[in-house]
């Protein structure tokens, strides 16, 4: 059985923890966080690097905010650990970059936490796209949105240097992550950032961003914004024989609502359908967490490679962001080459 320590012990860490568990393919051994006041039954490190050293750790999970997630991925490779490091994966490709330079050295197993891969409607999404049933993929569309009060100016994720940008890092990196996961890259970029009613600097409240894949003609808009006053998630796939919608999320907190998937044929040629044609499916229940954590966890039992949610996958969508924020610096759209990482 591996044994982890966790870096990072607030919901997120806890979660992770539970997981672990869950999977019984591992253990957490230690847990740190600076303003931890129960480990719930783990042994309390002094500080993170008293875990990173701890020759009897497997892995690491780095449940941490934004700012730490880079240095500590880098200095948990280096010291021969599995790493499992929660998004974003550090503030620019070129980080990203740096931290692949780290993987590769150290031999070891790195995964990041795009835990919407494994939401059980992403997953039916995903193949009967692969399937080829409905054509290929004409165009995307995603909003992810969701309501914050004042009390987000007390938060880290209110502060530039720690968050490292606002509601795309946060949450629009997620639906980014999907269309790439189902389009495969994109090679064109056009963003517009917008703070309009926070006025945090470097945190914008929301981001409008069209892309396109110039090799397949594939388009995707994404709207990203934390000032619609309400929990949203939706992602549509347009076929050329039909489409894919996905609307709600399940989560722990439920203010995302039911996660209904919906998959219908296309309504192009006479008789027209009717919303009735549709097929719906209702997931009940989130298990993302606890299959994320088992997909790391036999990487390394089973020294597999990490294909979903890897230093790959994490390079992808940090160069789009990254392109996204030039566009905003630069008050234009801008196309960038595409890049291989291997």
């Amino acid at each position: 059985m591996l044994r982890t320590g966790i870096i990072g012990f607030g919901k997120m860490g806890q979660t992770r923890a539970e997981a672990v568990a869950a999977s019984g393919k591992a253990r957490v051994v230690v847990v740190h966080d600076p303003d931890l006041k129960d480990g719930r039954g783990h042994k309390v490190a002094a500080d993170a690097e008293a875990i990173i050293a701890d020759p009897a750790l497997d892995a690491v999970f780095i449940c941490t905010p934004n700012f730490r997630n880079r240095p500590l991925t880098l200095a948990a490779l280096q010291a021969g650990k599995h790493v499992f490091c929660e998004k974003p994966p550090a503030f620019t490709a070129a980080e990203v970059e740096e931290i692949m330079a780290a993987e590769k050295a150290s031999g070891k197993k790195l995964m990041y936490g795009f835990n919407h891969r494994h939401h059980g409607s992403i997953k039916a999404m995903k193949a009967l796209v692969d399937s080829g049933r409905y054509g290929r993929v004409l165009w995307m569309r995603g909003r992810y949105g969701k309501s914050v009060d004042h009390n987000y100016f007390s938060t880290w994720r209110a502060k530039k240097e720690l968050a490292g940008g606002g509601i795309l890092l946060d949450q629009g990196i997620h639906m980014l992550d999907l269309f790439l996961l189902v389009a495969g890259d994109f090679d064109e970029v056009q963003g517009m950032v917008s703070s309009l009613y926070w006025n945090l600097p470097g945190i914008e409240d929301n981001v409008f961003l069209n892309l396109r894949n110039r090799a397949t003609g594939v388009v995707a808009s994404l709207h990203s914004t934390m000032t619609q006053w309400r929990h949203l998630f939706s992602l549509e796939v347009f076929l050329e024989r039909g489409y894919m919608a996905l609307n709600g999320l399940k989560t722990s907190s439920g203010t995302y609502g039911e996660e209904i998937f919906t998959v219908a044929k296309n309504r192009s040629t006479a008789p027209a359908a009717t919303w009735e044609d549709e097929e719906r499916t209702v997931f009940h229940t989130d298990t993302s967490w606890n299959d994320e954590t088992g997909y790391f966890l036999d990487a390394i039992l089973l020294d597999r490679p990490v294909v979903s949610g890897s230093s790959a996958d994490a390079f992808k969508v940090m160069r789009l962001i990254d392109t996204v924020y030039r566009c905003e610096r630069h008050d234009t759209g801008l196309l960038y080459d595409r890049l291989r990482a291997d």
